[in-house]
């Protein structure tokens, strides 16, 4: 899902004009400046999500202004939402200024003028970058203009999530049907409304389906925290969200796919467990151990749900898939849980 482009097949005198083209042409136009022009690296990976544009960047050091006339010039009237993966990004806009770190997100408006700068002392930048059309978001305008070049922590709250959410398409995408590209997209663009909501008190401003959808997805992110507690139940779930027992179940009615609360634990739990049972490395753990590291209440509960699961004992995948049993290693599907 995955196209990338990179620097190194450039002469260096040549990439860092290379990229600014790049910039402009498919993110916004903006006046990029660099104090170390002639050793400038930077890649660019990008994924289109029928609607939304994810974009995983790599570069040296630089600064980003967008000034009227360059607005004038090219407006794609897009927020953009950035994870910052490494070094340091210090942006103003909107007479907001804010300093942000690896983990953080931050939130700007391509409508509007703004000042990027990454300090050279910082080292090289890494971040992933949504692209959502403005009215994607449904959100008042005043309430969203409060939450341009704000810090948001992505270690906690829906901004925990959305972080979360973008990691696994890091890793996953590629695994993901052409046909998943849509829903995914939906997916970013509630968490980005609950993640705003959330900062600027907005919540109430949120209709109630993406209100529900957001849930959902916290309660999946905070599933995913919790499997090694074998206390995790549906009612521990719903008590960590405020809600009802039955509230979660009608919300994975609605949006679990026909999983029920149980039935998802069960299964991302089972799925931690094979991809445990498959790596050499934990040959010396026993079974057992395997089970009990993911929440299980013991090790005949573990191995019947397992075997109805895979269709063979843990101890029979585990030597099949570490070549314990003389034939040649066939790998595990990873762990994934793309929402």
């Amino acid at each position: 899902m995955w196209s990338r482009v990179s620097t190194a097949e450039l002469p260096e005198r040549e990439r860092f004009d290379w990229f600014a083209d790049l910039i402009a042409r498919e993110v916004m136009p903006t006046a990029l400046s660099s104090e170390r022009t002639e050793h400038f690296e930077a890649e660019a990976s990008v994924m289109d999500l029928q609607g939304v544009r994810v974009a995983r960047f790599a570069f040296s050091p630089l600064r980003s202004r967008r000034t009227p006339a360059l607005i004038r010039r090219g407006d794609p009237e897009q927020y953009q939402v950035g994870l910052i993966r490494r070094g340091t990004t210090v942006l103003s806009q909107h007479r907001n200024d804010c300093a942000v770190g690896v983990g953080d997100l931050v939130f700007w408006d391509t409508s509007r003028p703004s000042d990027a700068a990454m300090p050279v002392e910082s080292g090289p930048v890494q971040l992933t970058m949504l692209q959502l059309p403005r009215d994607a978001v449904p959100l008042p305008s005043q309430r969203i203009d409060r939450m341009l070049a704000s810090r948001i922590p992505g270690t906690h709250g829906v901004g925990a999530v959305l972080a979360a959410f973008l990691d696994s398409l890091d890793r996953h995408a590629d695994e993901c049907a052409p046909m998943d590209l849509a829903r995914l997209g939906s997916v970013v663009v509630d968490l980005v409304a609950a993640c705003l909501a959330q900062g600027s008190g907005a919540e109430e401003d949120l209709p109630a389906e993406v209100r529900a959808r957001a849930l959902f997805q916290r309660v999946r992110a905070f599933v995913e925290a919790h499997l090694d507690d074998p206390a995790l139940t549906p009612a521990a779930v719903a008590a960590g969200h405020h809600i009802s027992v039955r509230t979660l179940h009608l919300l994975f009615q609605a949006h679990g796919g026909g999983e029920t609360v149980r039935g998802h634990l069960r299964r991302r739990r089972l799925e931690r467990c094979r991809d445990d049972l498959a790596r050499p490395e934990l040959l010396a753990l026993p079974v057992q151990s395997v089970a009990a590291r993911w929440g299980f209440s013991g090790p005949a509960v573990f191995s019947r749900a397992f075997r109805e699961a895979y269709g063979l004992s843990p101890t029979e995948f585990r030597a099949l898939n570490t070549g314990r049993d003389g034939r040649v290693p066939s790998p595990a599907r990873p762990a994934r849980d793309v929402p």
